[in-house]
């Protein structure tokens, strides 16, 4: 009897979930059925549970495949924390090394414009590690024995240059085909010459080199720098037109601008040539001939 008891029992409890129920929409003034569907408990069970899986799967696809893993307690792993770490690191090189360019344009910007006094102009390589200069005196007998060497070497005409960085150097091109109407002259300022030219005419790299700055001033116009070997820098002002831009590399002789009669400080077309050795202006026509 008992066992027969239990298997009604279940028999009554699968029949009851599954006893199908309608469910009726009708329309209140007509009495008119509008919409109704047939439901039983198991199959709603059914949807709940599928419902909550497909919630659950979805959460969990939003968490792994997206940021937003990161703000759960717990979760930043080693590798997070280490490339944190690493941009941190970088940030603040990359702040240092943002710092030392901007010190660097700005002493080349006093130089271009001619604001910079001479004596105050540094070295172009801020980076260059300046080594000490011991004094040390010499004796007696040291004096004596470079006194006789240089009188005795005095008209030996294989002796070494004074100047080994116009011995080092092979041949200067000359920027641009014209007349010198303004000498170079460090007392008033004029750190260059002017050279007097037919209107576009074509300005010359004096050297191989690399550009290392083009840009437009008020007072010389467009302006074009070079760097070179041995510490020269070339600087071509009151261009008409710049024909390379910075990072350019170029070659003696070949055109990098036109002459022209840009900025507030010119009178004619005519171009504005600088040279400079290692920080300090020099004298072009003790290296050109023009």
């Amino acid at each position: 009897m008992t066992d027969k008891a239990n298997k009604r029992n279940r028999q009554s409890f699968w029949r009851r979930i599954r006893f199908k129920y309608k469910l009726s929409f009708f329309n209140e003034g007509t009495l008119e059925e509008v919409w109704s569907f047939r439901l039983s408990q198991l199959s709603a069970f059914a949807v709940l549970l599928a419902f909550a899986l497909l919630l659950v799967a979805f959460t969990a696809f939003i968490i792994i495949k997206t940021p937003m893993k990161n703000y759960l307690p717990g979760y930043l792993d080693v590798e997070i924390r280490k490339g944190i770490i690493e941009n941190a690191l970088r940030a603040d090189s990359l702040e240092n090394i943002i710092y030392l360019q901007g010190k660097y344009l700005d002493n080349f910007t006093a130089i271009l414009t001619g604001t910079m006094p001479i004596d105050s102009v540094l070295p172009f390589d801020s980076m260059a590690i300046i080594g000490a200069d011991y004094d040390i005196p010499r004796s007696r007998k040291e004096e004596e024995f470079v006194k006789d060497f240089e009188e005795a070497e005095k008209y030996n005409l294989m002796s070494i240059s004074q100047n080994p960085a116009k011995q080092e150097m092979a041949f200067f091109y000359k920027p641009a085909n014209g007349v010198v109407s303004a000498a170079y002259d460090a007392g008033i300022g004029h750190y260059g010459v002017d050279l007097v030219a037919a209107p576009r005419e074509s300005v010359m790299a004096t050297l191989d080199g690399t550009v290392i700055y083009t840009g437009y001033d008020p007072h010389f116009g467009n302006i074009m720098a070079l760097q070179h070997r041995n510490g020269f820098v070339s600087i071509y002002k009151h261009n008409e037109l710049l024909l390379k831009r910075t990072g350019d590399n170029v070659v003696a002789g070949e055109a990098i601008a036109l002459v022209g009669n840009t900025g507030a400080l010119s009178t004619g077309p005519h171009l504005h040539f600088e040279l400079w050795l290692k920080g300090n202006p020099v004298n072009p026509e003790e290296y050109i001939s023009f």
